[in-house]
């Protein structure tokens, strides 16, 4: 499975977009709720069009064009859905559809995935329309309790994860010679120049925090700059290898690395090709993020989008969809349809902790409280100097 979505967060990026747009007289961004809206026809056009990234979404076997689940729901529900894998990088994304948004205008697009720092931005802007749930059963029922209360979407009203993660520690346990439990124990001695961490401080900043025996859900700016301060001196003793994106896969199967900050879908990928390859969440604790669905204000199809993220909420499509990705489910239920699969392979999803986590890991996930838009800069500009980005 190809993670490139997760992929480094370059510069302080779109905070600095907006602030130049302010800068030459554009109206303020944000919009406000009874501007986000526009006419639905959705009854009358049985169509939406959703956004997604690459290969996040299950294949025919042997037609790469067909979409087993999506077809699905056409066949059903008569709406024709076109689906764009056009999102490669959450950055460039907001860059291309902001300017619409924030000139009140039609994205042309009804429904969208991205990651939820992001999403969280959106949400703030007003650039997202609040979903009906009364229209959505499936999701007000099967949605991950540990998934709903984000910090920027309370109660999950603008966002539905489309699938999650977590962001953990990978590494060699034949080579090591022991286990790694918790996140200091990658800054012992035996693993001095064989650990990695991710570039991307949104995505390494929650975990580097835990390990330190921060409470995530309500971290503070002294918080952020203690845990810089560390690894800027791990990186000075060059303890630390370097920053990666998704290139650590590379790194931890020739051998050059150990240990590295990772993801677990990754891990699903490279211990079939490797069994000696473990993923651990450490016992501080680790983050489950979400890349999360969103309806853009003036989309003009908003029914027929809240009929689909629904239907992606029923336990045998969540099921079928997670078969295929090998992401956190956020839908526990799929579980029991997935144990009962006669494919023994297909059975066997359903006790793979890294797609449904046992308790005694849920209960060391946590959401991180975001990176809001005042502190962005400044711990941008530090994260940055460190990586050397």
């Amino acid at each position: 499975m190809d993670l490139s979505r997760r992929a480094v967060l370059r510069g302080v990026g779109t905070v600095g977009f907006l602030a130049a747009v302010a800068g030459c007289g554009v109206p303020p961004a944000y919009v406000r709720a009874g501007e986000r809206g526009a006419p639905d026809r959705s009854a009358a056009d049985k169509s939406l069009t959703f956004a997604n990234w690459p290969l996040y979404i299950d294949v025919d076997d042997h037609d790469k064009q067909r979409r087993p689940t999506l077809d699905a729901f056409e066949r059903r529900t008569g709406i024709s859905v076109q689906y764009t894998e056009e999102i490669n990088d959450n950055d460039e994304f907001f860059g291309k559809i902001s300017p619409a948004l924030m000139n009140h205008q039609s994205t042309g697009r009804d429904l969208i995935v991205i990651s939820d720092w992001m999403c969280s931005r959106f949400v703030r802007l007003g650039w997202v329309q609040e979903m009906d749930r009364s229209r959505q059963p499936n999701v007000a029922k099967h949605l991950d309790p540990l998934l709903l209360q984000p910090a920027f979407d309370p109660r999950r009203k603008h966002t539905v994860p489309w699938q999650s993660g977590i962001t953990g520690i990978a590494y060699n346990r034949r080579k090591l010679g022991r286990e790694i439990k918790h996140t200091g124990d990658l800054w012992a001695d035996d693993l001095k120049g064989r650990v990695t961490l991710l570039a991307g401080m949104d995505e390494a900043f929650a975990l580097l925090m835990q390990g330190e025996g921060v409470d995530i859900t309500r971290w503070t700016a002294d918080d952020f700059h203690r845990m810089t301060d560390r690894v800027a001196a791990l990186v000075r003793a060059q303890h630390i290898r370097r920053f990666t994106g998704n290139d650590y896969i590379k790194d931890l199967s020739s051998g050059d690395v150990l240990a590295a900050q990772a993801y677990s879908g990754d891990v699903i990928q490279l211990k079939t090709d490797n069994p000696d390859i473990e993923f651990v969440v450490p016992e501080e604790g680790a983050e489950l993020w979400s890349e999360s669905l969103m309806i853009p204000d003036l989309a003009a199809h908003k029914r027929n989008a809240e009929r689909l993220v629904d239907y992606y909420y029923e336990p045998e499509v969540a099921a079928e969809l997670a078969a295929w990705v090998n992401y956190v489910c956020p839908v526990p239920a799929a579980r029991d349809v997935l144990a009962s699969a006669k494919d023994k392979e297909t059975a066997a999803l359903a006790e793979d902790p890294l797609i449904f986590p046992d308790d005694g890991m849920r209960g060391r996930l946590a959401i991180a409280r975001d990176i809001d838009a005042k502190e962005r800069p400044e711990f941008a500009k530090e994260w940055n100097a460190i990586v050397g980005l």
